[in-house]
Formats: structure tokens, C-alpha cells, sequence
């Protein structure tokens, strides 16, 4: 039984979303921030509960950016920022994250700690603006964040889950690359669309 066309569109934006965001989160310093935070508290629920949050805050406030942007700009252009800003993503992921500052000693606790810490680190990274730019491009907030928020949780449940074990698997270098191929394959296939 195949589902109604709404139904199958709306997945569609979900997983695109999804599948970017959470490439762009493999290896991201949130990922690992996500793993300092987990081991230093040794509350995996609750670590993972901050990174919701604050997804849901970030993603959330940057699709409906994206969305009130794409209202005002020419069609026609748009499609050119968005598709052109994919082979930047593109370009951007082949390149290695820095070490950050990842020792939190403060007295709030996990929750707040990691709430606060990824909002924070996702300001200008990868996975922002990527959500920022699939915003504008499909002018639905709130499937943009659902698709967003999940490949961040997703992503960084990995690093709880698996922790170093999971670079042992996968070398970052291909993981980089990969992500780099999806978000070029996204722009072509939005700029060489009618």
C-alpha cells in the first residue's frame, strides 16, 4: 500500500534532514562533547535529555530562520544560495574538527551542563547551518527541525552508545568524506532540478 502523497513528501523533507544533519554530526565536536559528557557524569539518559533540548532550541530556531528568509528572497535565487551553500557544506566537511575545550567542571549537573554546552557548540557549526540553508529550501519549520533534531540525537546516542569504539569501525577520514558526497550530491540534484 503505498501512502498518500502528503504523507510520502513530508517523510522526504524528515529524512533529508535527517540524513545531513547527522552525517554533519559524525566526528563534530558536539559528538564528542556528547562522549566527554556521558563519561564524566555516568548518566547516559540524562546527557542524552540535554542534547534533545538543546536541538530542539538551535535546529528549531534556525529551520524557522530559514523558513521566514526563504519568504523574501526570489525563487530563482534561493535555489542558487541553497544549492551552492551544499558544496560549501561539502567542502567544509572534509575538514578535520579542532580540538575544543571539552572539560566542563561546574556544579550544574548533567542535564544543564549538556544542554547548555551543545547549544552552544552547535553556533555556527556544520549542522546549523546546514539546517539553516534546508530551511529555506523547504519552507517547513517543523519537519526540517523533527529531521534535524533526530540525526542529532542520533548521532550523538552513537557516541554514548559506542564511544571510542565506534572511530575504530569507521575512520573519520571516510566518514568526512562521505558526508562530503551527500551534501554534494544534495546541491547538484537541487541546482540541476527545473
Amino acid at each position: 500500500m503505498a501512502l498518500p502523497f502528503p504523507f510520502q513528501a513530508a517523510l522526504s523533507v524528515i529524512l533529508a534532514c535527517f540524513l545531513l544533519v547527522f552525517v554533519s554530526e559524525m566526528g563534530d565536536k558536539t559528538q564528542l562533547m556528547t562522549l566527554v559528557l556521558t563519561t564524566r557524569y555516568k548518566r547516559p539518559w540524562t546527557v542524552l535529555a540535554g542534547v534533545l533540548v538543546a536541538s530542539l532550541a538551535n535546529l528549531g530556531l534556525v529551520a524557522w530562520l530559514g523558513t521566514a528568509i526563504s519568504a523574501r528572497i526570489n525563487p530563482m535565487v534561493l535555489k542558487w544560495v541553497v544549492g551552492l551553500s551544499f558544496f560549501g557544506f561539502a567542502a567544509w566537511m572534509l575538514v578535520p574538527e579542532k580540538d575544543e575545550d571539552l572539560d566542563h567542571r561546574n556544579g550544574y549537573g548533567a542535564f544543564l551542563t549538556t544542554a547548555v554546552s551543545i547549544f552552544v557548540a552547535e553556533m555556527g557549526d556544520k549542522a546549523q547551518f546546514a539546517v539553516l540553508a534546508l530551511g529555506a529550501r523547504y519552507a517547513d519549520p517543523l519537519r526540517v527541525t523533527i529531521g534535524g533534531v533526530l540525526g542529532m540525537v542520533t548521532a550523538d546516542s552513537l557516541a554514548v552508545a559506542f564511544g571510542g569504539r565506534l572511530t575504530a569501525w569507521v575512520p573519520m577520514v571516510w566518514v568526512r568524506r562521505a558526508a562530503s558526497l551527500l551534501f554534494f550530491l544534495f546541491g547538484l540534484i537541487l541546482l540541476l532540478r527545473s
